[in-house]
């Protein structure tokens, strides 16, 4: 045979294994995998006024937001369930899986032929939701060297609030044209456009090995010490979560009862997003340098003035700036959040931690819709909805300065160092 032609068989091998990529590539698969999670997600609070004025279904403010919640109740299952089995059988496997299967129910979910149907599809299109995140953080943390792991993770994260800004934008220029259906069938546009990279490009984790498999990262989670961390860092995820989609799904509706017309009301949905681009980038930065414990706090502590501004009715002007900074400390927020609870641990139990920790944060992501959507259905109007988004904001800041300090840096990810305090607290 010549030295130059190969086997069939060899041929194939080629073709199925994925190519040795760099940090960029990676990166930037991971964040157009989070982009489509993150539109996919915030086009429902676009299309919310338009499912209200739907007379097909009639459906109520509660019903609008019990239906927005069916999404985030599949993420608090996929988020759990895809941490484990990442540490188990690999970061490459299940990113493909997550990502094909959120793409896919989004194309039932276009096409659902009444409320029940729709709520589950998206309760299914929520399992991938919940898994991309924590297997995607896992990924880009362990090709990052360690003084740029909040950054690449900050990177990666603006996927969502991108994702948000592509929403608001797709539902300013083509609600009209193609409907709520519309809208939410291009989040399937990832099935033959990320899904293919991934698949090509993503590589499997190094650390995939039989005595990483055999060995049960829950318990090394529950022992007293990083039992507290995991509950208060649940705690932070729950809260920011809660923040997130209640403001993206009930803000357009919001600025409405302000006084705002629909499409004033979608800018400040763009906004919103725009903020959360911003304070994520920023606050990343921060947190390499300085730490994420303080950062993460005074990130939410932005979030509790902004809203409580927003709360006052102020002028338009201000209104602008105090949506941009809601932005910075809510969804800005949660990016900051999701790189402290990567850093804090080791690579054998990262995705599991992350797993469980945005996973028990996923019913926050219920919460808010729900608790937005009951608060407007009994008339307590836009102040007492803002407040509440505002002083939940506390408890997350209290959640991230009570987490416990790790004393000393431990040796992974190819003998580098991990970070340390205060980096890595």
């Amino acid at each position: 045979m010549s030295p130059y032609k190969s086997s069939p068989n060899a041929a194939a091998a080629r073709f199925a294994r994925p190519r040795q990529p760099s940090r960029p590539v990676v990166v930037a698969i991971c964040f157009a995998a989070i982009v489509f999670d993150g539109y996919d997600l915030i086009v429902y609070g676009s299309t919310v006024p338009s499912l209200l004025a739907y007379e097909a279904w009639s459906l109520s403010l509660t019903q609008v937001g019990t239906i927005g919640s069916y999404a985030l109740l599949g993420m608090f299952f996929g988020a759990i369930s895809a941490g484990a089995l990442t540490d188990r059988f690999g970061r490459r496997k299940l990113f493909i899986a997550c990502l094909a299967l959120y793409s896919i129910a989004m194309l039932f979910v276009a096409t659902a032929p009444d409320p029940t149907l729709l709520s589950v599809y998206r309760f299914i299109a929520g399992l991938g939701f919940g898994g991309i995140a924590p297997v995607a953080i896992a990924l880009v943390v362990e090709v990052a060297r360690p003084h740029e792991r909040n950054r690449l993770n900050a990177i990666m994260l603006a996927g969502l609030p991108v994702g948000g800004v592509l929403a608001a934008i797709a539902a300013l220029a083509f609600l009209d044209d193609v409907g709520f259906r519309g809208l939410w069938a291009f989040g399937a546009i990832a099935l033959v456009t990320v899904v293919p990279l991934a698949w090509w490009y993503i590589p499997e984790s190094d650390r995939t090995t039989a005595e990483t498999t055999r060995s049960v990262p829950v318990r090394q989670l529950v022992r007293r010490k990083e039992l507290l961390a995991l509950i208060l860092f649940a705690a932070a995820n729950f809260v920011g979560f809660l923040l997130v989609f209640g403001l993206n799904t009930w803000l357009p509706q919001l600025m409405r009862g302000a006084g705002y017309g629909i499409d004033s009301a979608l800018t400040f949905l763009l906004l919103l997003n725009f903020g959360a681009i911003a304070g994520g980038f920023c606050g990343s930065a921060l947190a390499d340098r300085f730490g994420s414990r303080l950062v993460a706090a005074g990130a939410f502590a932005v979030a509790t003035v902004s809203v409580a501004v927003m709360a006052s009715a102020p002028p338009t002007p201000l209104m602008v700036v105090a949506t941009v900074m809601a932005g910075a400390g809510s969804i800005g927020t949660q990016i900051i959040v999701f790189g402290y609870v990567a850093t804090h641990y080791e690579t054998a139990v990262r995705a599991t931690a992350l797993g469980l920790t945005t996973g028990i944060g996923r019913l926050g992501a219920v919460s808010g819709p729900l608790v937005g959507g009951w608060l407007l259905a009994n008339n307590f109007g836009n102040a007492w909805t803002f407040g509440f988004f505002g002083a939940t904001a506390v408890i997350g800041g209290i959640a991230c300065v009570l987490v416990p300090r790790r004393r000393r840096a431990t040796v992974e990810d190819g003998n580098e160092p991990a970070l340390s305090s205060p980096a890595s607290s």
